[in-house]
């Protein structure tokens, strides 16, 4: 019997004697990913919001408030920024919050080692820098290490567009805030210049979408000012997000994609820590269909045999729970 080729997706195996780095270089090249796995931008050409979704952000954008989206990662916060923006056909602008995010880092950066670095090679007479050149010349040149952030950007445009502040829970308490003025107001002070004031360019505020995994409370000050909105994961939502991205699973047919789906929702029943969202769903059906698993293996599997369990359940103990 003639030997088959392996199927596309085993693009490593082990080293042996004639391994050809090339080709298989050249294997890696032609790999092609699935779109679910891709940009959000495609993301949000085939997201669904519920109406209650579409309710939320229709509010928000009625009465220029934040839209504050909770709930599990995974369920489609982060793209409901990305479709509001394709449906408008304007630019978002994200900024991904971390646990040393300032308010000043949504608007501007300034290179403090940059600017120190020519101010001392431009003092070439051992003068204080104030005697070297007039100040307000000095000052004019600050501006060129000052770089905008999304904010800036969004208040800078010459249309509407969206800001886009993904999960604000992972930021210091003081952070949201910090932000009070801005979501009021629409408008902030230049650092450099106390009387320049930045608000949007076109006249009217961007949609501001703020994304929230529930990690910790939003202060009160906070919460009031925003438009309210948490995604759960339900059986529509799952079924829409893989009807949606069917076109990347090729090899796997209406049964197989059904047992995929229970077999997913009983690890969602299952007392695990850390439980299965849809992202984790879109790259397992992937891979389920790049090794063509049939829906019989699927269904007379144990959880903790379930093929390619390693793209549900990433927590060791939950892993142990299952078996």
């Amino acid at each position: 019997m003639a030997q088959q080729d392996p199927p596309p997706f085993d693009l490593v195996g082990r080293l042996a004697a004639g391994h050809d780095p090339a080709a298989a270089l050249e294997q890696l090249r032609r790999r092609r990913l699935p779109r679910s796995l891709g940009k959000q931008a495609d993301a949000a050409a085939h997201y669904r919001p519920s109406d209650e979704l579409l309710m939320a952000i229709n509010m928000a954008i009625q009465v220029a408030a934040p839209l504050l989206l909770t709930g599990e990662p995974g369920t489609g916060k982060t793209v409901a920024g990305a479709f509001i923006g394709r449906y408008f056909g304007i630019p978002v602008f994200p900024f991904q919050v971390k646990s040393t995010t300032t308010a000043d880092d949504l608007k501007y950066d300034f290179d403090a080692v940059g600017y120190l670095h020519w101010a001392q090679s431009d003092n070439t007479s051992g003068a204080p820098p104030g005697r070297r050149r007039p100040g307000n010349r000095r000052a004019k040149t600050r501006r060129d290490f000052l770089q905008k952030r999304p904010l800036w950007h969004a208040y800078d445009h010459a249309t509407e567009s969206v800001i886009l502040i993904d999960e604000i829970d992972k930021a210091p308490r003081d952070f949201p805030n910090d932000l009070l003025h801005e979501l009021d107001q629409h408008s902030f002070r230049h650092p450099f210049d106390d009387t320049e004031v930045i608000e949007p360019r076109c006249g009217r505020p961007p949609v501001v979408v703020v994304t929230s995994n529930d990690e910790r409370r939003l202060p009160d000050a906070f919460l009031r000012r925003c438009i309210f909105h948490r995604i759960e994961l339900t059986e529509t939502l799952v079924a829409d997000a893989v009807q949606a991205h069917v076109g990347d699973f090729p090899h796997l047919g209406p049964d197989e994609l059904a047992a995929a789906q229970k077999r997913f929702w009983e690890l969602r029943d299952s007392p695990l820590d850390k439980k299965p969202s849809t992202a984790e769903l879109l790259v397992w059906l992937c891979i389920l269909s790049a090794r063509r698993i049939d829906a019989e293996a699927l269904r007379s599997a144990s959880l903790a045999a379930l093929p390619a369990i390693g793209a549900l359940v990433k927590d060791p103990q939950d892993l142990e729970a299952l078996g």
